[in-house]
């Protein structure tokens, strides 16, 4: 009997519905505009660059030309407002953020950062977030908030004149835009690298168990 509930037991892990279906379909929404938002948005950036010396090879652009990259990063910039609104409300409605991201403490983000740097964190239950995770992905949703809102501070300076002005001016709101596409490309190194590291992430993402 007991191994009958032993197997039971796996058999109802393996079946676990981790990520549920509008969690998936918003993610991979989500990182295609983003990665779209990024290369055109470098292809921009060439056309006026803030720091000298810094500009991004043209085989990882997308645009072409700035009228191009320009195109394709307006077109992009709506897919990922709205998914991002999505994503937002599901998120409060549905109680995941409550769920997913809290408790958040500094202690945890260290004890568990720690963990991770010894290779001691464990990923057993995917479930569940440890609190550098926890961190990140409350981060990366502050970040993405900034970077929308600096954007259209960019995008239309004198429409949304009092926008812009709460980044201070134009040419601040291109560096706090740019300093954030720079945490989001980070975030996105570390998140690709985790997910090859625990593969088995990746497949809930894909599959949803």
């Amino acid at each position: 009997m007991s191994s009958i509930a032993a197997t039971d037991h796996r058999a109802e892990s393996v079946s676990k519905t981790i990520q549920p279906g509008w969690v998936r379909i918003v993610h991979w929404i989500n990182a295609v505009a983003m990665i779209m938002m990024i290369m055109s948005g470098w292809q921009i950036y060439n056309a006026s660059p803030l720091v000298e010396g810094l500009r991004f090879s043209h085989s990882i652009t997308l645009g072409g030309w700035l009228g191009g990259a320009l195109l394709w990063h307006f077109a992009a910039m709506w897919l990922l407002m709205v998914n991002g609104l999505v994503y937002l409300t599901l998120g409060i409605i549905t109680g995941r953020f409550r769920k997913k991201l809290t408790p958040l403490t500094a202690s945890g983000v260290i004890d568990d950062a720690r963990a991770a740097l010894i290779g001691k964190l464990s990923h057993a239950d995917l479930t569940t977030y440890n609190q550098v995770q926890k961190l990140l992905y409350t981060g990366i949703i502050v970040v993405g908030i900034v970077i929308v809102l600096s954007g259209l501070a960019i995008w239309k300076p004198v429409q949304l004149q009092y926008l812009t002005a709460v980044f201070g001016g134009y040419a601040v709101a291109r560096y706090v835009h740019f300093v954030c596409m720079a945490a989001i490309v980070g975030f996105l190194v570390i998140h690709v690298a985790l997910a090859l590291l625990v593969p088995k992430s990746l497949r809930a993402m894909i599959i949803g168990r």
